[in-house]
């Protein structure tokens, strides 16, 4: 699979969280705007992995190099631009987005 560079709108999830709503066609199907940012805080720091959610309910592994980009804004929606290369994302910039 090659590497490709974009731009994705989507949300910072736990590994956990994402999975149990993967069968939904869209994140905004069962992301909870008000618990969501809570929820992944505890999940995080109970020892679940950050993952990048596309809109179209997409789980994307983020590269470790990213972490310290991202923790600022785990349990938001955000706008990443990057490279994706196989199923892991490097970040270069990110900036929240209102829920």
């Amino acid at each position: 699979m090659t590497a490709f560079a974009g731009e994705w709108t989507g949300y910072l999830s736990d590994e956990k969280c994402a999975v149990s709503g993967s069968k939904a066609k869209t994140a905004a199907e069962w992301i909870q705007p008000k618990a969501f940012e809570g929820c992944v805080k505890k999940c995080v720091q109970a020892g679940e992995t950050v993952v990048f959610v596309t809109e179209d309910n997409k789980i994307v592994k983020i590269d470790a190099a990213s972490m310290s980009k991202i923790m600022p804004a785990i349990g938001h929606k955000v706008k990443i631009s990057g490279k994706i290369d196989g199923d892991k994302l490097t970040v270069d910039s990110i900036s929240t987005l209102p829920m």
